[in-house]
């Protein structure tokens, strides 16, 4: 996770103009894509820092501590920065972004397409075999309901008595 201060430098731009920028465009920032940590995960993130590098990613104030929380951003958060800040290097990170989700969908689309075209070949085959078979088949079973049926129209022929016969 990163916040506002990592991607106003990402972006270059300062951080109040990021989160200014944002602000006004909160409606393109639900909750999962933007949110304002809290005093334990503000002092949480800090106590991780481990080097001086890390720690000057902060902005403080004249006086020494945070005016302000900062915001955190998820990858979604992060396309939509992309869109709503104002600066060259914003609009070269969105058009990379949209070209990264075409290549993305058009690598996937692909194996996608081409299983589905043998799939349709595959059940073409199948379908004229089963045709193939279902003409062989259907063949015998009318010549069974054609024998059946001529079983029933014609009686059987009555069976001579056993026995002594007195006629």
């Amino acid at each position: 996770m990163l916040i506002d201060s990592d991607f106003a430098a990402l972006y270059q731009v300062e951080t109040k103009r990021l989160n200014e920028a944002a602000k006004r465009n909160i409606g393109r920032f639900p909750p999962e894509f933007m949110f304002q940590l809290t005093e334990k995960e503000y002092e949480s993130l800090k106590s991780q820092i481990v080097t001086s590098n890390l720690k000057s990613q902060f902005a403080t104030s004249s006086w020494g501590g945070k005016r302000k929380l900062p915001y955190a951003f998820t990858e979604h958060g992060v396309i939509m920065l992309s869109s709503v800040l104002n600066s060259k290097i914003a609009t070269q990170i969105n058009i990379a972004v949209v070209k990264a989700f075409i290549d993305m969908r058009r690598y996937i689309a692909k194996p996608v397409r081409e299983k589905l075209n043998n799939l349709e070949k595959v059940l073409m085959l199948h379908i004229d075999d089963t045709n193939h078979n279902f003409t062989k088949h259907a063949a015998i079973i009318n010549e069974i309901i054609t024998n059946l049926n001529n079983l029933i129209k014609t009686p059987p022929e009555p069976k001579r008595r056993i026995g002594f016969n007195t006629d």
